[in-house]
């Protein structure tokens, strides 16, 4: 028993290697993920841990219809980088308004309290990409606004 259970094992470990392998390699497409709308848009996380196994940072597309937008947030742990693909995009940090066009890029620094806005008159396809990743994936974001359909626990005031 001890012999086939080692030599299973190796075979096995060849067959789990190849998977991964595989996997780290998977094309992802817009429609081969599922869509987040908890923010506003329709975002979707394509390279990422769950996705390809992804172990620095993942990526993926917003689309924002004329006048949408993504609500306030800021990562603790990552960096955002923003590529307009199209459309036209306003995005505050820390409320400072940046317009962004298309063929432009900006950094969202770590810590820094941002919110998209698709203001053109076409649809806004943003590009995302983060990193490094936080060390949990609740730790990720955090929201200061809800999102479109939803609303924040308030914020208990304390007093002397």
């Amino acid at each position: 028993m001890t012999e086939r259970i080692n030599r299973n094992t190796l075979v096995q470990q060849k067959v789990i290697k190849e998977t991964l392998e595989r996997r780290r390699q998977a094309v992802i497409g817009f429609p081969d993920v599922p869509s987040n709308t908890r923010r506003g848009g329709d975002l979707r996380t394509l390279v990422s841990p769950a996705t390809v196994g992804s172990t620095s940072g993942f990526c993926g597309a917003v689309r924002l219809a004329p006048g949408e937008g993504v609500s306030e947030h800021y990562h603790p742990y990552s960096e955002e980088y923003l590529y307009l693909v199209s459309g036209e995009l306003r995005v505050d940090l820390d409320d400072r308004p940046v317009t962004v066009r298309p063929d432009q890029a900006l950094l969202v620094p770590r810590n820094v309290r941002h919110r998209l806005t698709s203001v053109g008159a076409e649809t806004a396809l943003v590009v995302f990409q983060l990193s490094p990743l936080a060390p949990r994936p609740e730790l990720g974001h955090v929201d200061t606004e809800p999102g479109p359909n939803e609303h924040l626990a308030p914020v208990p005031v304390v007093t002397g």
